[in-house]
């Protein structure tokens, strides 16, 4: 009878993350929690803080939402509804959009597309309670879903 022998390869190292213009971290498209915790474990300061904050506003908000990134950035949606926020990081700011921020009362003053509404969130200005109302208030509205526009 053979022993078992170890195998000699060894554990490949974790590929390092590319940071895009910004410091925004290249991450590929995945669902689930953790492509989102590696975007954000990607980053560095209060970029972190900040999205540390918001991915846990949104679960705190809307225990339901699912997670994934998607060209290069967090998105969160409802099944069946489709996406209604994301974040991504720029140099100066974050930038929170809400798929059908038009909708959202009073609207997040960015943006000038038909649907769509952000904010930019700077290093100290995180309005927890204002996010809180913005993202519930969306996560109930038909998100934005790809496989719908035209």
């Amino acid at each position: 009878m053979r022993a078992k022998t170890k195998s000699k390869t060894k554990p490949k190292p974790a590929m390092a993350v590319v940071l895009l213009a910004g410091g925004n971290p290249q991450i590929a498209k995945a669902d689930g929690d953790a492509p989102v915790r590696a975007y954000i474990a990607a980053l560095s300061g209060w970029k972190r803080d900040v999205a540390t904050q918001l991915d846990a506003l949104i679960v705190r908000t809307v225990p339901k939402a699912r997670k994934a990134v998607k060209w290069n950035s967090p998105f969160y949606g409802m099944e069946g509804k489709g996406w209604f926020v994301s974040f991504h990081v720029f140099t100066r700011y974050v930038k929170v959009t809400f798929f059908r921020g038009a909708s959202l009362k009073p609207a997040p003053a960015g943006g000038a597309a038909k649907d769509a509404r952000w904010i930019d969130i700077h290093e100290d200005d995180f309005d927890e309670a204002k996010l809180a109302k913005w993202i519930k208030q969306a996560a109930a509205l038909l998100g934005w879903d790809p496989s719908r526009t035209a």
